[in-house]
Formats: C-alpha cells, structure tokens, sequence
C-alpha cells in the first residue's frame, strides 16, 4: 500500500536518503562528519522502521487493557499508586511498550544472538 501521497512513500524516501549517507558520504568522509553520517543513517533507520510498523496495536492494546490511552497516562497512574496490587498485568503492559520500543530502535536485541542497529 503506498498511501494517500502515492510513491515515494516516506519510508522510501528515508531509506533512499539513509543509502546515499551510508554509501556515498560515508565512503568519501573520515572523522567525524563520517560519524555524523553513521549516526544519521541508524536515526532514518529507526525512522524508517516507525513508518512501515505493523505491530503497534499490540502495545496500545496492552495499554488499553488497563484503561490507559498512553505511556504518560500510565506512568502518572503508576506515579500516583492507582495500579497497587496490579503488579503482574502492569509488567505484562511494560514487557508488550519495551518490546515495541526495542524492536524498532534496535531490531534483533532480543534474539539469542543479540542483534545490531541496521
């Protein structure tokens, strides 16, 4: 599906971007402009893998599930001592966000192998 704005999608146009940082500008800089652009093609990346995410339902629903809308909702709740005696759902809630959350900003991390940043 390419979406309302038809093609490039954004997540093409990000990767095409992260490409051109990680062949042509890092294969032509040293020092630090290429670390710049080491650190800029892990940030499109990331962004990248944001925009073709399939799985964010299932955090939202784990949310949902204990009538929070989002992360901040939840944490304020937590702050505030309203899930006391809920301990085990509640981690079952943040085991569903940091998976999420890793697997985007770091694909593979909880394979046995470990996994790295691409």
């Amino acid at each position: 599906m390419t979406g309302l704005n038809g093609r490039p999608t954004a997540a093409e146009l990000v990767a095409a971007v992260a490409e051109f940082l990680a062949n042509d500008v890092r294969s032509n800089t040293t020092g630090s402009v290429n670390f710049h652009a080491l650190v800029a093609v892990n940030v499109l990346r990331t962004v990248e893998r944001e925009l073709l995410d399939q799985t964010a339902a299932e955090p939202q629903a784990a949310l949902e599930g204990l009538g929070y809308h989002d992360e901040a909702a939840l944490a304020a709740a937590i702050r505030a001592g309203d899930l006391d005696g809920r301990g085990d759902e509640v981690m079952k809630c943040l085991r569903a966000v940091v998976k999420h959350r890793v697997a985007i900003a770091h694909p593979g991390y909880d394979s046995p192998e470990g996994g790295s940043p691409s």
